[in-house]
């Protein structure tokens, strides 16, 4: 299905700044993005969209279920494609990595747990902090 396909079908007009930022995020190296990062990428492309479309256009994107919005930093949202499947990520305090990772152990335990004190889970999110070991981070250097 193309991506202005997928836009209509979600009740958005593909309007070039929406079709771009979904290709950013479908092409991108990495999976998690700010706003900040779609419009430095879109810049280096050539594409003259604004900084204050790249945040509309982020939030339309994520009400439609295209994204996914993300707060591992104070203060800093970042943004991923729904695929529609569930997972939780650790965060590198040093070097801003993020690393997607599925664990159905843990998920049954999160279940347990919200079960014995009453909850039935709805959504969740599970996000783990710490710092990468990998002696020759490529994401260290690419926040030097």
């Amino acid at each position: 299905m193309s991506d202005s396909t997928e836009l209509r079908n979600r009740g958005l007009k593909a309007t070039l700044p929406r079709l771009q930022i979904l290709e950013i995020f479908q092409k991108a190296d990495l999976r998690h993005l700010t706003a900040e990062e779609v419009y430095r990428l879109l810049f280096k492309q050539g594409h003259e969209v604004g900084l204050a479309t790249v945040y509309r256009v982020l939030t339309q994107l994520q009400q439609a279920g295209l994204l996914k919005q993300a707060n591992f930093e104070a203060g800093r949202a970042v943004y991923e494609l729904d695929d529609g499947t569930h997972h939780d990520h650790l965060v590198c305090t040093t070097c801003g990595r993020v690393q997607e990772f599925h664990d159905e152990a843990v998920e049954q335990r999160q279940r347990l747990i919200a079960s014995e004190h009453g909850f039935d889970v709805v959504e969740h999110s599970h996000i783990l902090y710490g710092r990468c070991t990998t002696p020759q981070c490529e994401h260290r250097r690419r926040t030097a």
